[in-house]
């Protein structure tokens, strides 16, 4: 059952997940090629973990950064692809409250973190080519871990204020969520009691995490232009901009997706619209991240190389 009685009102104990699609060849269709996303994603973003741990030319900040972004994006994929996998291969996808609460919660929490990690990787960018006499003292081990760890806090500060809105939220009617995962958005829709300051708490929230987050970017990128610009060797200013190349293209595609979703008018773009930007944002770019940072980078390209050059000869 999806209700049970307390008093005089019923309350919902299940959610229904409508998915993508009702279209049963689409459904095994799509199955297949998230399935293999998932496994490229997390085969990808582990490999990238253990080579920078493995690898000594690769113990430097930037390199501790995408660490834990590869870490976060195993995450967020996680968090909702299993479910959707499983919804592609049943007629009726229900997930518990308790299921949803926790779904909702770490995808906000994964989110949130990945938006601070790139934040601060811009900021460690900003400090090796702006300021690269004290890239050294200013990034050391110590900045590196309060960083990260800072991210993690912030990430479940913002996320706290989905949980806790969630499980105030009355459901006492519908119970069918409109999306392929336990999003925040269509869960308000579904309670019986009026949610707008949740609505405007959850939203201020997540909105200046975006907001800060972006402004940190933009400020440290606005300094690495006017440094590159500044310098007069061709060869020096290809180098700075190479190593930054990888890092703008992720957060191109990550933040490019969050503004379609959560700053887009709802009345400009539609539900289905909305599931496959959603599909993309954690599904599609978590396997992306990887593959931009190993294509795109000498220095992982080199440290692979090398690892499999001692696995060929050892």
């Amino acid at each position: 059952m999806a209700f049970w009685e307390d008093g005089n009102h019923t309350s919902v104990t299940k959610f229904i997940l409508v998915g993508l699609t009702d279209d049963p060849v689409l459904r095994i269709v799509l199955f297949t090629i998230i399935l293999c996303i998932y496994l490229v994603t997390v085969s990808g973003n582990l490999s990238t973990i253990l080579l920078i741990r493995v690898s000594s030319q690769l113990h430097h900040p930037m390199y501790f950064f995408l660490s834990h972004l590869a870490s976060v994006d195993i995450g967020i994929t996680s968090s909702v692809t299993p479910n959707m996998l499983v919804n592609f291969l049943v007629e009726r996808n229900t997930i518990s409250y308790l299921g949803c609460g926790i779904q909702l919660s770490l995808g906000d929490i994964f989110g949130s973190v990945e938006c601070f990690l790139l934040a601060a990787m811009a900021y460690d960018r900003f400090m090796a080519i702006c300021n690269p006499l004290l890239y050294s003292t200013k990034m050391s081990t110590q900045v590196c871990v309060q960083l990260v760890v800072g991210s993690y806090v912030g990430g479940l500060f913002n996320a706290s204020f989905a949980m806790a809105a969630f499980f105030s939220f009355p459901f006492c009617g519908p119970n069918r969520v409109e999306h392929f995962f336990c999003d925040f958005a269509p869960l308000a829709e579904l309670s019986c009691s009026d949610v707008s300051i949740f609505v405007v708490v959850v939203s201020f929230s997540a909105g200046s995490v975006t907001m800060i987050t972006v402004f940190v970017i933009a400020v440290s990128y606005s300094y690495i232009l006017i440094t590159i610009l500044k310098m007069h060797s061709t060869e020096g200013r290809q180098k700075a901009f190479s190593t930054c190349t990888s890092h703008l293209t992720a957060v191109t595609l990550f933040y490019g997706t969050i503004t379609f979703i959560y700053v887009m008018p709802k009345s400009s773009y539609s539900t289905n619209q909305n599931k496959v930007v959603s599909v993309f944002y954690m599904v599609v770019i978590p396997m992306l991240n990887p593959l931009i940072y190993s294509l795109r980078n000498n220095e992982i390209k080199d440290a692979l190389k090398r690892q499999l050059g001692k696995k060929t000869f050892s």
